[in-house]
């Protein structure tokens, strides 16, 4: 999950930003609406967390234009208004989801992954594919029955490969995906990732490296896929 957050104040998005990377969620920050403007033109969200007091245009025309877009993003309003009618307003202009500050960490996580959910109410909250079991929710692997412990970022990696159902997903999708734009588009680290959760998911390898294009859920492990398994 990938999570646009447009929040003014730099310690609380910061603070935000690197809890919810603890939980497998990549966060971008935005400090004004015309930052979040432009953030939302170039990159993919799952989910946007808006401040609705910031510089420049104001967290409620950023929830405009996402409504506008027709894209079905989730959002969720912060704000420090606990009034009822500051919510109403905030959810006749399309928010998804409202949390007043101060509020804990946790609870942002639970909501967030509520939305996502939510957004994804067409796909099974579990998904199961070439003998691996996935519970997004729980953060739970199994392969063949078997429970598989994983790091947050190796889910977070396994999580976008199975959402493609055996298609192939560049490393730059899985960089964009699993990690934040802060993240060196010319590090190794989606490599070292891959690797150790092959390692982690055991033998035969159930990823597939498909050499010069990306990585792939071998629906058929054992068979021979191409990539040979490596790197």
């Amino acid at each position: 999950m990938r999570v646009l957050i447009v929040e003014d104040e730099p310690y609380l998005a910061e603070g935000i930003r690197d809890g919810l990377r603890l939980e497998a969620i990549a966060a971008d920050i935005a400090g004004d609406g015309d930052t979040a403007l432009e953030m939302l033109s170039v990159n993919s969200y799952d989910i946007a967390v808006l401040d609705r007091d910031i510089p420049g245009p104001s967290g409620d025309e950023i929830a405009e234009h996402i409504v506008a877009s027709g894209s079905g993003m989730p959002i969720l309003m912060l704000t420090a208004a606990d009034r009822l009618d500051d919510k109403a307003s905030g959810f006749e202009l399309g928010a998804d989801d409202y949390l007043t500050k101060p509020f804990a960490l946790r609870e942002l996580v639970l909501r967030l992954r509520a939305l996502d959910r939510r957004r994804a109410h067409n796909r099974p909250p579990v998904r199961e594919i070439a003998g691996l079991r996935l519970d997004p929710f729980r953060r739970e692997v199994h392969r063949d029955g078997r429970y598989v412990a994983l790091t947050r970022k190796q889910f977070a990696v396994l999580e976008v490969l199975a959402a493609a159902e055996g298609g192939v997903v560049s490393a730059e999708e899985l960089l964009e995906r699993a990690w934040d734009e802060n993240a060196d588009p010319f590090t190794n680290a989606v490599r070292i990732t891959v690797s150790a959760l092959r390692k982690r998911l055991g033998e035969p390898w159930v990823i597939a490296t498909v050499a010069g294009v990306g990585y792939r859920i071998d629906t058929a492990p054992g068979t021979g896929a191409e990539g040979g398994g490596h790197g």
